[in-house]
């Protein structure tokens, strides 16, 4: 079926784990189980088909670096679980705009280097799609890229909460140039919103009326840095409390974010749930859930099904938000969907009985 030509905005801890991941799974057979992929061969496609040609920062310890190096440069603080051989891709410096936040300013050397054209780069090195890993909060930035992707023809798979794909403006221009977005906001494989969906769901199937929840998160990467700066976090707490809230049908009061940096975590994250209701006869009923997790390799392997499904619907001229694999993979999409309903979208898709 060919190669998959993956560019990345953003070389973070979760292009880290993505790149580390491709590598890691690369002879996997098809018959075997990957955890924290749909499928080994995604109709068609498996992981070692997917290639990076090319990457864009804005750090001075990774721009002008062999991508399989500014993987592993700080501040980047994740688990390195494979090696990564020589990708001879330069990571290209990128606008700054608003993604560097007032605490990233003390921890990041902007690279002296002009920017590129990242629009010329895309075409010039034919990428199929770029990856968004931007940071939380970086608005101005996420929507300029998706406007160099969509002047360069080229798919769009937005990982962070900046709303491009659930966005009917955006979405719109997309449909119009008929290429392919995904998004908003990657889901993990089993992280803090899953959880905190399914406890939701399962309690709403069994019957039981919510009264009030709180998810609270803290992690000690540049991630949860940068979220000390409140006025970034408006989307992203809206990504995460729709992601639940949707399962319940109904509101209630809640309150989900992140709510502290502490550094010597590094790229773990430690989230708690609680959540209050009341059952049969209005007897009280509370959960307290604790999840610790490394973040970036958590979302990994759903961005790889993402890239996969996104290639499927350039093979087959489809433009526009790709509802099915939008649905499994992020928080904000634009059609939420219990993850076995997604789950099924996303086989329809691959066999071709659902359009998008």
């Amino acid at each position: 079926m060919g190669r998959i030509r993956v560019a990345i905005a953003g070389v973070g801890n979760c292009a880290s784990a993505l790149i580390q991941g491709v590598f890691y799974y690369q002879n996997a057979k098809d018959d075997e189980q990957i955890p924290g992929l749909l499928y080994p061969n995604f109709g068609g496609y498996r992981v070692s088909d997917i290639e990076f040609v090319a990457a864009f920062d804005v750090d001075d310890r990774k721009v002008g670096k062999d991508l399989s190096e500014a993987i592993f440069s700080p501040p980047n603080n994740t688990r390195v679980f494979a090696k990564v051989p020589k990708l001879g891709v330069e990571v290209m410096k990128g606008p700054v705009m608003d993604g560097v936040g007032k605490y990233l300013k003390d921890v990041i050397p902007i690279s002296p280097k002009e920017p590129v054209d990242v629009a010329q780069v895309l075409k010039d090195v034919k990428a199929d799609m770029l990856v968004n890993y931007l940071p939380v909060g970086s608005e101005e930035a996420v929507r300029w890229y998706a406007q160099q992707a969509l002047d360069a023809g080229v798919a769009f798979v937005n990982c962070m909460p900046v709303f491009i794909a659930s966005d009917p403006t955006w979405a719109k221009k997309f449909e119009e140039r008929k290429v392919p977005v995904a998004g908003d906001d990657v889901q993990s494989q089993l992280g803090a919103t899953v959880l905190h969906k399914t406890i939701t769901k399962l309690l709403v199937d069994r019957g039981v009326k919510i009264e009030e929840s709180y998810q609270l998160n803290v992690g000690g990467d540049t991630d949860f840095l940068n979220m000390l700066e409140r006025e970034r976090l408006k989307s992203k707490e809206i990504s995460k409390t729709s992601a639940v809230v949707e399962m319940a049908g109904y509101q209630f009061p809640v309150k989900i974010g992140p709510s502290d940096y502490i550094p010597f975590l590094q790229n773990q994250k430690i989230c708690y749930i609680w959540i209050k209701g009341k059952y049969f006869g209005d007897t009280p009923l509370t959960i307290d859930v604790k999840l610790s997790v490394w973040d970036a390799p958590n979302s990994a392997g759903s961005v790889i099904d993402v890239i996969r499904a996104v290639k499927i619907a350039k093979d087959r001229g489809i433009g526009g938000p790709l509802t099915s694999i939008s649905a499994w993979a992020f928080k904000h999409p634009p059609i939420h969907a219990p993850a076995a309903v997604a789950k099924e979208w996303v086989k329809e898709f691959i066999e071709g009985k659902r359009e998008r």
